[in-house]
């Protein structure tokens, strides 16, 4: 018999061994610190244009009119950009905390 293969009950599979992990291994590092760029550029994002894009030259123009017709409510915008910092606080909590296995 082959000593280097791993007995299968330490393999977890998941969605019908589409997904399969070692059991007690925790997320990479580099994932972990992706969850802050890619949410941090999403609320960036959704702040820097919770109005549209009304400095650009060629399309400025029509999204101003169009604020202007449809009256859009920055406290509202803001209050979704509050609601996904609670999500992003709450979710880097999340991952950062100690790993157990289940």
């Amino acid at each position: 018999m082959n000593d280097n293969k791993k007995p299968q009950e330490e393999i977890k599979e998941y969605a019908e061994g589409w997904i399969t992990e070692r059991k007690g291994t925790d997320v990479p590092a580099f994932l972990k610190f992706a969850y802050i760029f890619i949410i941090g550029g999403c609320l960036i994002y959704l702040i820097v244009f919770m109005n549209g894009e009304v400095n650009h030259s060629e399309r400025g123009v029509l999204v101003r009119a169009f604020n202007a017709v449809s009256q859009s409510s920055p406290g509202l915008m803001y209050a979704i950009a509050i609601i996904g910092l609670v999500y992003f606080v709450i979710l880097i909590g999340f991952v950062f905390r100690k790993f157990h296995e289940d």
